[in-house]
């Protein structure tokens, strides 16, 4: 009889690892269930046959091949231009359209085949089609997902995995679909937000760059015939012009060095977490992406549980897909206060991130028992917030960008204007001292 090795989680959230016998792998998972384990990972090693010669059974494909069986041949492929990533937007829709067909009855294999043909992202392709062969190989789904990391994160693979020991996967598919579109149109808004500003931010610049190299030297050409000491301010930008023009390229590498110092600093742990705090407070911009943290926290932490990830291995992936250090720190906390059987909210409560609100729901949602359904009420409500927040924002942003263009703008041609104005004064003066020795 085959052997399998197993990983699976307890009650609670310890790492179990042992090794069992089974006719097949759906089998072994349901003999670890018996066990009041969950498993997450079960592995067939080897088995003897009648001559005594140790066969390999087929097991989950390496990152980026497919596996298969036939003649005992090697059907590990590698597919053409495989390994870029995926735009969630074609991973949403295939999530949307698989869970469509599972839920109507639609064997899996079958349903991903159909989508295999249908596809036309080339890299989905490939990577549905390892998918399907690793299916057909003994591997289950969320097995074949498991080797295409870039594409499936391991939320979108553990709730796979929680709906196929559930038997619930259409159901799972569906939720998996429902938050990539909401976390899709949340980013975008931001998006759409930061566009102004980017876009008048690149113009001042645009427009800076072309006074001070090509208009503000000609002025200087000009007024270097006057014969009269230029004011202080038209000194200082033309001091400015003759650096960045004189200078382009060195000023370009002190700009390209500070980049790169800015990109080295927040990639380590402190920089990072100031980086990030930053990001939380920094003003206009941070309630944003705070409400966006908030939400996402929330929507992944109660996807997760409703669809019957253990509170512990979905607290260790939230923590994981938090995209922010200061939201992951406030995790860890919460992780650490279940494992040593306390509640969540006092660690939120205490993380100061979370605002009162979401503290009291979550506290309410935990001693009622419907805890998922409030941190996706949360979700919910939150995602209102960030319109409100964006739309804030955004009207905010519009005249700040607008004054700093026209400071910017105004305080060259102003610089260039005020030699003109004291010429006009010199020669008024001149022309009034000439008519009264005149008369």
């Amino acid at each position: 009889m085959p052997k399998y090795t197993y990983v699976a989680l307890d009650k609670l959230g310890n790492e179990t690892k042992g090794n069992i016998e089974a006719g097949s792998q759906n089998e072994a998972i349901g003999r670890v269930k018996d066990m009041q384990l969950f498993p997450t990972k079960i592995t067939e090693t080897e088995k003897d046959d009648k001559g005594g010669k140790k066969t390999a059974k087929p097991k989950a494909a390496p990152k980026g091949k497919s596996g298969g069986k036939k003649g005992g041949m090697n059907l590990n492929i590698k597919i053409p231009g495989l390994g870029g990533g995926v735009p969630p937007k074609v991973l949403t829709t295939f999530t949307r359209q698989l869970a469509t067909l599972v839920d109507a009855g639609l064997p899996l294999l079958r349903g991903l085949r159909v989508l295999e043909k249908q596809e036309r992202n080339s890299n989905l392709k490939g990577i549905i089609a390892q998918v399907a062969t690793s299916i057909e190989g003994g591997s289950t789904f969320s097995e074949g997902l498991a080797q295409h990391p870039k594409v499936f994160n391991r939320l979108f693979v553990n709730m796979v995995k929680a709906g196929e020991l559930g038997g619930v996967l259409e159901v799972v598919l569906k939720r998996l679909a429902e938050f990539s579109e909401k976390a899709q149109k949340i980013k975008g808004k931001v998006k759409a937000a930061l566009f102004y500003p980017i876009a008048v931010l690149i113009v001042a610049i645009g427009i800076m760059i072309l006074l001070m190299c090509f208009v503000v030297p000609k002025f200087k050409d000009v007024f270097g015939g006057m014969g009269f000491a230029l004011p202080w301010f038209t000194t200082f930008v033309m001091g400015i012009s003759d650096l960045i023009r004189n200078n382009i390229l060195a000023t370009m590498g002190v700009v390209a060095v500070l980049v790169v110092l800015f990109l080295l600093f927040i990639k380590t742990k402190f920089g990072r977490r100031v980086w990030d705090k930053f990001k939380l407070v920094m003003p206009a911009i941070g309630p944003v992406i705070s409400k966006v943290a908030i939400s996402r926290f929330c929507r992944t932490l109660g996807t997760l549980v409703s669809s019957g990830v253990p509170i512990l291995q979905a607290l260790t992936i939230v923590r994981e897909t938090a995209g922010n250090v200061i939201i992951a720190n406030a995790v860890v906390k919460v992780h650490e206060s279940v494992k040593e059987g306390e509640t969540i909210t006092a660690p939120l409560e205490s993380s100061r991130v979370f605002p009162p609100m979401v503290v009291s729901m979550v506290d309410v949602g935990e001693q009622t028992g419907a805890l998922p359904e409030m941190l996706l009420k949360i979700a919910d409500n939150y995602d209102e917030e960030v319109d409100n927040a964006v739309a804030a924002m955004t009207s905010l942003l519009e005249p700040i960008m607008i004054v700093f263009l026209a400071l910017i703008v105004g305080s060259i041609v102003i610089a260039m204007f005020l030699p003109l104005i004291a010429m006009i004064t010199n020669l008024s003066g001149e022309e009034g001292a000439g008519t009264k020795k005149g008369e």
